[in-house]
């Protein structure tokens, strides 16, 4: 029986970053590549942090938002049109240390059943099979909850999380609920999150924008990582 692959070695040690800090570092975010299928990824030693959700949860929202960048990812007026996957850079000085993917939303109506089925095999595809895979961010709207295509992702990715795959659940727009909502969707998810991490997001109100490129870096740059091994000169 073959097991999913572990998540990817992490960069050096660093000393660390303040959210604003690490606000800047996503704002260092670059368009790699864009590929239809696996096949088209390239590969790279850099861990990969994959934005999954549905077609309206606000996933491009959310990176333009956490990037400080209006259009890095293409935010659509018709979701589900994006039907690739697309690698983000991130590095200060143009030294890349991680990478983002952006993969296409899910569940949206107007997709043709054939294009559903497609990237729904290259989605599981994805996240079983890459080397480079960190980390996963569900993005999810608190006002419907996790769906059943949410579920069907955890499912895919609960083998690689109980590996040490990091997993953080982000309820956006959070700035449509009141405080007693928001408190109720945080306590749903995290039941349903399996471990995972679980925070509110408002790309409208900047709720949860520090915290989460802070989280990331911490996935990115742990402070116990082994220092580089030096090059024999």
């Amino acid at each position: 029986m073959t097991h999913p692959p572990g998540p990817p070695a992490p960069p050096a040690a660093d000393t660390g970053a303040t959210p604003a800090q690490a606000l800047g570092w996503m704002h260092t975010a670059k368009f790699l590549t864009t590929a239809p299928t696996l096949e088209w990824l390239p590969p790279h030693g850099h861990p990969e942090i994959a934005f999954v959700g549905r077609s309206n949860a606000g996933k491009s929202t959310c990176i333009n938002t956490l990037t400080q960048q209006k259009r890095l990812a293409f935010a659509s007026k018709t979701p589900g049109r994006t039907q690739s996957i697309n690698l983000f850079t991130l590095g200060r000085q143009g030294v890349t240390d991680a990478v983002l993917a952006d993969l296409p939303g899910y569940g949206y109506a107007a997709v043709p059943k054939q294009d559903k089925l497609r990237w729904q095999r290259v989605m599981a595809n994805y996240l079983v099979s890459r080397q480079n895979l960190l980390g996963v961010v569900l993005l999810c709207d608190p006002r419907h909850g996790l769906t059943e295509l949410d579920e069907i992702l955890l499912d895919v990715i609960r083998p690689r999380v109980e590996t040490g795959l990091k997993f953080l659940v982000l309820l956006t727009k959070a700035d449509k609920l009141n405080k007693t909502e928001a408190n109720k969707a945080l306590s749903i998810a995290r039941l349903q999150a399996g471990g995972g991490e679980v925070k509110l997001f408002s790309a409208l109100k900047k709720k949860g924008v520090e915290e989460t490129a802070h989280l990331l870096w911490q996935w990115t740059h742990p402070v116990d990582a082994a220092p580089p091994t030096p090059v024999a000169t």
